[in-house]
């Protein structure tokens, strides 16, 4: 029998389509939302400010701060008390997204998020990935409420940053090993994890047959339907694994290994999605899937997508490999949902004969 799952499927609203931000007043219009917080990024503020539409309503900027932690969403969520805002915009990627959705929830209010990046399933999914000042994750907050509406210009999403856009696609394509590794295990699939095992086996297929012709669209400016796909898959079809499959479709051994390696400073220098993207090859190490490591290869090398630690210039030593190890594999880490037993030990040994693996 599977554990009891809770289904949070779906924000409210979301739609995808040109100019969709020109739309915005009229969504706060229908809320009765008449005085916003908006939360912003730096770079990609700068970037798609000129597309952020007039407002006639009351409104504040601000420019979120950089990271998600428990500080920023106390102080954003004291500013919102004081100045009686009835409504959250967060404009930018994933870590603008998470803090936004953490500041709503302290709130109890109405959060609208407009991806500047498809770098993340974080506007999709009403839970928050909460770091420390210096850049360590902590955990992951899941919230009772839909995020109630995600709004998508795929304009902007492709005059984005390409190797973010790549970062998405890594970071996706773990939904498919992460939530398989899981599933496979269950004798009886409820209907929801089928749902959620669909849009994983969805994305994966979409990813690697249209992310070469998707990545082209970005580098021409010009839109393609392989292009709205990835966005879509990145989001929409990322965001439907975890929502359906709850624990059966979040995460396992990858993002345990990315989790891990935020122990090391010098790993912050490296984009989310490509650590995640090391970590499905360390977890198919673990599951002695050699083979699918190999036809995972030549796309991971067409992207430019680390294949081991030696491509994130990351050269760790006993010490680090040991923190990375345990910290992968403490208590409560999804890394355990792996019919394997994980050891620290086990780790390093993977993540050393990966290295080896790769190395030609």
């Amino acid at each position: 029998m599977t554990k009891q799952l809770i289904v949070r499927g779906a924000p409210q609203e979301y739609e995808l389509k040109l100019n969709a931000w020109n739309s915005l007043e009229f969504h706060l219009e229908r809320r009765n939302i008449k005085n916003i917080l908006i939360l912003h990024g730096e770079k990609s503020w700068n970037a798609v400010k000129p597309y952020f539409p007039e407002l006639s309503l009351a409104k504040s900027f601000h420019y979120y701060g950089g990271q998600c932690t428990d500080s920023a969403a106390e102080s954003f969520a004291s500013l919102c008390k004081k100045e009686q805002f009835d409504g959250i915009v967060a404009v930018g990627g994933g870590k603008v997204a998470d803090l936004g959705k953490f500041v709503a929830y302290k709130t109890q209010l109405p959060i609208i998020i407009l991806p500047t990046l498809a770098a993340t399933c974080a506007a999709y999914t009403p839970l928050s990935v909460i770091y420390d000042e210096s850049g360590v994750m902590l955990r992951y907050d899941i919230f009772p409420k839909a995020n109630d509406l995600v709004l998508i210009d795929p304009a902007i999403i492709l005059h984005s940053p390409r190797e973010l856009m790549i970062a998405g696609i890594g970071d996706t394509l773990a939904k498919w090993y992460e939530s398989h590794v899981i599933i496979s295990q269950l004798a009886v699939k409820p209907l929801e994890v089928q749902v959620a095992e669909f849009a994983a086996k969805k994305s994966h297929a979409i990813l690697l047959s249209k992310s070469i012709d998707a990545l082209n669209a970005m580098d021409k400016k010009e839109m393609n339907q392989a292009f709205i796909d990835v966005v879509e898959a990145n989001i929409l079809l990322a965001g439907m694994v975890g929502g359906f499959g709850d624990e059966y479709g979040r995460t396992a051994g990858a993002h345990s290994i990315h989790d891990a390696l935020t122990v090391i400073p010098a790993s912050h220098e490296q984009l989310h999605g490509n650590k995640v993207a090391y970590g499905i090859l360390v977890q198919l190490m673990i599951e002695n899937k050699q083979t699918e490591i190999e036809q995972l290869l030549p796309f991971y090398q067409q992207l430019n997508l680390p294949i081991n630690l030696a491509a994130m210039n990351l050269n760790l030593t006993d010490s680090e490999f040991q923190a990375v190890a345990e910290r992968a594999c403490a208590p409560g880490e999804m890394i355990h949902l792996m019919k394997e037993t994980i050891t620290p030990e086990l780790i390093i040994e993977k993540m050393k004969a990966l290295e080896e693996f790769t190395k030609n």
